[in-house]
């Protein structure tokens, strides 16, 4: 039975519509919002064999004909998920996840289809809490909504789900998930906003979702299934309690003596084969290397909340060891190495025309980039063997970093590069993409981009106790994230944030763990700025030498077709003969690249004669291209002449033309007159007068020599 339900959000009322759509999918829902709407779908299948994860799936399946687009490439078909689609999926997956029971192992899939987009409206939170809204009137065991919304901040003034319009203009673009209980995820980017913007934008979030959220519970009342019931195996309680008597102290040990990921690693792992050698035969009902685990974690939280100590040694807003360098690979364009602890992140520049920008074919108002950030992560970073490729981590860890650093990069008009920063993580011991954002930083400056001022990461931890007790870490290593419960990244300037990114493991946190962890956050990353100023404090006064130039100029928008030409000839012709890059846009800018200087200014300079518009008093060099009995017509321009008539030609009567200027020869000329109708009017005379008695002589030489 098809059913609408509508709730006021934002610049627009949703429209949730059931029962019409997808009725064989375990929860549907057609979500309408402005002039956008989404089919999303939530499907559940049995556990499969052997896996002991929750195997959730999220995907968004980019359909252009929402916008009224016919895909390019080859088939005129959607292909693989762009990096939109994929930083999607991941904004759902985050919130959600940990939503589901503990111990589930069901096969869950969503699946978002945007139907029709408005190009004003963002479908990532359309599509967050459309999965919510289908989750929750499904049979899946998702008992608790969530809800999500954005907040902008423009003069002064919080505003909720901005449109694209209004975030062009905002200092803040943050979405907030929450479920009744407190927050459950942030994604932010921010132009160096205050810490106290940002924790009231999220307190303003959080009260817009919460309406939403009684909402969907009054929905499920109405509409929703019956829940498949799900009871999480237990663990043997006394074969745990007899684990942690035998484990607790030597794992406590380890942590406290063995440094080094790897050393602490192979020290855990042989107490774990020892202690599973022990207890295997006597209990094979019971998983033992999973127990191990939880016994483990519970250490590092004891450890903690009652000693506060972390399993290096550290203090708990101690951050570990800080080097930076740049400029150690000569070929590039700009280089960095960031260290912090064991993680290692290696920062390359590369700069390039207008045509290296990216163009994209997706679903949003934007169709180039000329920044990019991409994030490597090979198998070798964690001592292991693996797969090559870019995962949809390494994607999301690239598009926090570029976050970062959008908001300090100059305007194109300012710098008119395409910028590409590629981070290689060399080394991981947790916080890759703060070290990513920290080296692309000293990278950047390497290069000579003039950018507003260096931003610095941290990734700061929690862990939680009885009670409402609870232990903020700063700088978190692979193990803190691992057992820990909140990876919370924060990325500024010394004037102010420029990204977050968070992520929890329980069921939600509050506004006093935010504020803190804020806190805790702006003062460590003024510690590292520290740090990156002694390697570099200041962009380089000039780029690479192995760096093209590119150099930007304004041309009438009227001219732009004679500098391209019939079919493109004429600038084909200026690339062919001078060797650089030549990019014309709509409003008259045309960008010219060469890393050889002369070969840029060949360029620029057959381009200003091809727009130049003559004016009086203007001197030319041009070549003769008709001669009539009153004068000669000479090109002074490309495809503009103009006349000296028989009485400008020299200082002396001239009784036919050609005694004085043949055809195909070049002469000095200078402009006398332009008519109404355009007519130019030359003279050679004025010339020849103006330079005095020499020129004269040579004039009367030549008169003699003729004579």
């Amino acid at each position: 039975m098809s059913s609408i339900f509508t709730h006021d959000f934002g610049n627009h009322t949703y429209e949730f519509q059931t029962g019409t759509l997808a009725q064989q999918a375990n929860g549907s829902v057609l979500v309408n919002y402005g002039d956008c709407s989404l089919l999303i779908t939530a499907t559940m299948s049995d556990p499969r064999e052997g896996i002991d994860f929750f195997p959730l799936t999220v995907d968004f399946s980019e359909r252009l004909y929402a916008r009224g687009k016919i895909p390019g490439g080859f088939f005129r078909r959607e292909g693989m998920p762009g990096s939109d689609s994929i930083l999607i999926c991941r904004l759902i997956d985050r919130p959600i996840r940990p939503i589901f029971p503990k111990g589930f192992k069901n096969e869950v899939q969503i699946i978002i289809t945007p139907l029709s987009v408005d190009l004003e409206n963002p479908v990532d939170i359309l599509s967050l809490v459309g999965t919510s809204f289908a989750l929750s009137i499904s049979d899946i065991p998702f008992s608790e909504p969530i809800s999500a919304c954005r907040v902008g901040y423009v003069d002064g003034e919080y505003i909720i789900n901005p449109s694209y319009s209004q975030l062009e203009s905002s200092k803040l673009d943050i979405v907030v998930a929450g479920s009744a209980s407190g927050i459950t995820m942030l994604e932010a980017g921010a132009n160096e906003a205050s810490e106290g913007i940002v924790l009231e934008a999220i307190k303003q979030g959080q009260i817009e979702n919460e309406k939403l959220i009684k909402f969907q519970y009054e929905i499920m009342q109405k509409i929703g299934k019956t829940k498949i019931p799900f009871e999480p195996t237990s663990s043997d309680s006394t074969v745990i309690s007899q684990l942690e008597n035998l484990a607790s102290t030597k794992i406590k040990d380890i942590f406290m003596s063995v440094t080094g990921k790897l050393e602490q690693a192979n020290a855990i792992n042989e107490l774990k084969s020892e202690l599973i050698g022990q207890f295997e035969e006597t209990n094979p009902e019971i998983n033992i290397e999973e127990a191990f685990e939880h016994v483990q974690d519970m250490t590092f939280r004891e450890m903690v909340l009652t000693e506060k100590k972390r399993p290096d040694g550290r203090g708990l807003t101690d951050i570990r060891t800080l080097n930076s360098s740049v400029g150690f690979l000569p070929r590039t364009h700009g280089s960095s190495i960031f260290e912090r602890g064991e993680t290692q992140a290696i920062g390359i520049v590369t700069l390039g025309s207008e045509k290296d920008a990216l163009k994209l074919d997706n679903l949003g108002p934007i169709e180039s980039k000329h920044f990019l950030f991409h994030y490597n992560f090979p198998p070798f970073s964690v001592g292991e063997t693996g797969r090559i490729g870019v995962s949809r981590r390494d994607k999301g860890h690239g598009a926090l970093a570029e976050r970062a650093l959008e908001p300090v990069l100059p305007s194109i008009e300012e710098f008119p590069y395409t910028i590409r920063v590629v981070s290689e993580v060399v080394s991981s011991n947790g916080s890759t993409s703060m070290a990513s954002t920290c080296a692309g930083t000293l990278a950047l400056m390497d290069a000579g981009v003039p950018i507003k001022s260096p931003v610095a990461g941290i990734s700061i931890g929690l862990v939680t106790g009885e009670n409402g007790s609870f232990e903020i870490l700063n700088d978190i290593q692979g193990l803190e994230d691992h057992a820990g419960d909140m990876d919370f990244k924060v990325a500024g300037t010394k004037d102010g944030i420029t990204a977050i990114q968070l992520d929890i493991k329980i069921d939600s946190i509050n506004f006093d763990i935010i504020e803190k962890t804020l806190e805790q956050a702006k003062s460590a990353r003024f510690t590292i700025l520290e740090t990156m100023n002694s390697a570099i404090s200041s962009p380089r006064d000039d780029l690479s030498p192995h760096a093209p130039r590119v150099t930007q100029i304004q041309i009438p928008t009227d001219k732009i077709g004679l500098v391209i030409g019939p079919g493109g000839k004429t600038i084909r012709s200026i690339i062919e003969e001078t060797g650089a890059t030549v990019d014309i846009k709509d409003d008259g800018s045309v960008l010219i690249g060469s890393s050889e200087k002369s070969a840029s200014e060949s360029a620029i300079e057959m381009i200003e004669n091809l727009t130049r518009e003559a004016k009086i008093g203007d001197i030319f060099t041009g070549k003769v291209v008709r001669i009539m009995d009153f004068g000669a017509f000479v090109q002074i321009l490309p495809g503009k002449d103009g006349m000296i008539h028989i009485s400008e030609i020299a200082n002396y009567r001239v009784n036919a033309v050609e005694d004085e200027i043949q055809l195909n020869e070049e002469v000095t000329v200078i402009v006398k007159d332009i008519d109404k109708l355009g007519r130019i009017a030359l003279s050679r005379k004025a010339l020849l007068s103006s330079e005095g008695s020499s020129k004269t002589a040579t004039v009367e030489k030549s008169n003699d020599k003729k004579g």
